[in-house]
């Protein structure tokens, strides 16, 4: 059939990937085109109704910084909130929310429907159209054909989906709904290397049945943070997670279900993912080990149901059931649904470009868990990333938008994807990151909305509000410095924060850097109270930090801005490795097949070592 209608960005997929890509390339002024195979389950929660954590919070920050959406459907929907490590140093500070799974996709579809260059369309996408080696557009499973300049899968689970519970498995996307069907084989005619990877996900149960004075309850901050930098609303009330455990006896009920396990017993191909393992694989690994968490989470401000975080698991569904009800607090649970485990397509991420944008089909992009990723932060942050490319390689061909490792954790995941490649679900953490102290939560704004506003994302009203913020911390750090503080003033609550006392007056910004003491303490001084008494809590905690951690971040930013100049020297894409006599043949190998776009790159393609680089360093030198 002949083109249906003609758009200029196509995304396929509307989980949090494609919602962002799509609201993203609208947003910017791209006519563009949203195709889900179910407009009712548009940015669905398919496993945690959460958002956040450990980096996972700051990528949040930074997509909402940028100009996208997350953060404030997140702060919109959360029934709890709360920062995590506040213990650790300000690196590590991580917000997360507990969300309303129905809001959250209801808010979600909302937005994008208030976008008026996003038309939808409901069906399956099965087969991708090329013209020499360019996207044309798209098919679907009813024989449609929509032409598009560029096009983004963000398919996640969907593709080739298969569901295992126990010795069963059937095809599906998540629980209830089908597969997508034929775009893998679309895309491997063009050449593209495909695997598979597996996910799992815990049983949802009746929170009626449940008995929570035999769990610990966790609940949200006193004061708890919100994602976005606009002025969503904080929380005034909010729902409590429980903290109970697993014990030996469902251990061993759990054993008895092994051999009919998918993972087991071979039937699941696929890798999962290391940092979010199945029950039935922490029982086996952990052998040692009598007890593991279990979070019991509420799914919404008014639904009965609970998800079991820790449970994860693809056993027999009578074999959860029995195990579980071993479980203090859950002696009388009512299942609703049984978890299982979900294998599906994705494509090894080192065929991209850096801006998401495939290396043999010029205008596709993949985003999400089609590159082999997991989580809905690290999908959403690759979908924002697409649609601004997507969008760009129609308005401005030669504009692609890049975040470097040193300005965003969206720069370090798309980097890691691109120049190492994955044969797990890689989910993002501080650790992946070489300058955290330059990418904390807090200033994820003072980063990248001035980029947000400058690409036509982020709007005014964002980009001035930032500015007035730097302005108040500015004028903070420098009054710090200029206010002396009198000993008889100050000593009292040095005493009191085991800090040792001075003889004479000193500057308010010297006191400030002693570990200690906050500059909330120093209020009591007339001149610091006139100066905080009418700033936000979010610009005293970054002043504060700022004051605190200045050396540290000064050294930081000193050793980015000399990783940048490796950077700076620039590779051909059609650059033949084998030219240079000197290099390792794996080098040549792995450098010729991820065509890095300069040395630093090609530094941090697995394989390629330091004697490489400097071999490779010293032939573009010379040549």
């Amino acid at each position: 059939m002949a083109f249906f209608k003609e758009y200029e960005v196509i995304v396929v997929g509307a989980g949090h990937a494609g919602c962002e890509a799509a609201y993203a390339a609208g947003k910017m002024g791209s006519k563009t085109l949203l195709i889900t195979l179910n407009m009712n389950n548009i940015a669905q929660m398919s496993c945690n109704p959460a958002v956040g954590g450990i980096a996972k919070g700051q990528i949040v920050r930074e997509i909402d910084a940028l100009g996208g959406m997350m953060g404030i459907v997140t702060d919109e929907t959360m029934i709890q909130s709360k920062m995590l490590n506040r213990s650790k140093g300000p690196a590590m500070w991580s917000p997360r929310a507990q969300s309303d799974r129905m809001m959250f996709s209801n808010s979600w579809r909302l937005k994008l429907e208030q976008n008026a260059n996003i038309d939808f369309w409901q069906d399956m996408v099965t087969d991708v159209l090329v013209n020499n080696d360019q996207i044309t557009g798209v098919k679907t499973q009813l024989g449609l054909e929509f032409g598009a300049n560029s096009v983004i899968l963000t398919n996640g689970t969907f593709l080739n989906g298969k569901i295992h519970i126990g010795e069963k498995n059937f095809g599906g996307g998540r629980a209830a709904e089908r597969a997508s069907i034929g775009l893998t084989a679309s895309l491997e005619k063009f050449g593209f290397e495909s695997g598979r990877m597996k996910t799992g996900t815990p049983p949802r149960v009746d929170a009626r049945s449940l008995d929570f004075s035999k769990m610990e309850e966790q609940p949200g901050d006193e004061n708890p943070p919100t994602f976005s930098y606009t002025d969503t609303k904080k929380l005034n009330k909010q729902k409590s997670c429980w903290l109970t455990y697993t014990n030996s006896e469902v251990h061993d009920i759990l054993k008895t279900g092994f051999d009919k396990s998918p993972m087991f017993s071979g039937r699941i191909q696929g890798l999962g993912p290391r940092y979010c393992p199945s029950i039935e694989d922490k029982v086996d690994r952990f052998s040692q080990r009598d007890r593991h968490q279990i979070f019991v989470e509420p799914e919404g401000w008014n639904t009965v149901e609970v998800y079991v975080n820790g449970f994860s698991t693809s056993l027999p569904e009578n074999i959860q059931y029995s195990a579980m009800q071993k479980i203090a607090g859950f002696e009388n649970a009512k299942m609703f649904r049984p978890g299982y485990a979900i294998e599906y397509d994705y494509f090894p991420p080192t065929q991209l470009k850096h801006n998401l944008e495939t290396k043999q089909i010029e205008g596709l992009f993949f985003a999400g868990q089609i590159n082999g990723t997991t989580g809905y932060e690290e999908a959403a942050a690759q979908g924002i990333m697409a649609g601004i490319n997507a969008h760009n390689k129609i308005h401005q061909a030669n504009k692609e938008f890049i975040l470097g490792r040193d300005q965003a954790y969206i720069g370090v995941l798309i980097d890691d994807l691109i120049t190492k490649g994955t044969e797990e679900p890689y989910r993002m953490f501080t650790s992946r990151a070489e300058y955290r102290i330059l990418l904390r939560q807090d200033n994820a704004d003072d980063r990248l909305t001035e980029v947000g506003y400058e690409i036509g994302l982020a709007d005014k009203t964002r980009f001035d509000k930032v500015k007035e913020k730097q302005n108040a911390v500015d004028s903070i750090i420098n009054q710090f410095k200029k206010i002396s503080v009198q000993p008889d003033l100050v000593n009292p609550v040095l005493n009191k924060k085991n800090s040792s006392e001075i003889k004479q007056k000193i500057k308010a910004y010297n006191l400030t850097l002693r570990p200690q003491i906050s500059i909330t303490d120093l209020t009591i001084d007339p001149l610091i109270n006139k100066v905080l008494k009418d700033e936000s809590q979010e610009v005293i905690e970054q002043a504060e930090i700022l004051m605190k951690y200045d050396g540290y971040i000064s050294k930081e930013q000193e050793m980015a801005n000399k990783l940048k100049k490796i950077d700076s020297i620039k590779i051909k894409p059609n650059f033949n490795y084998s030219l240079i006599k000197t290099l390792s043949a794996e080098a040549i190998q792995k450098l010729s097949k991820i065509k890095p776009t300069n040395l630093g790159q090609a530094s941090r393609v697995s394989g390629v070592s330091p004697s490489d680089i400097s071999n490779l360093m010293i032939y573009l030198d010379k040549n």
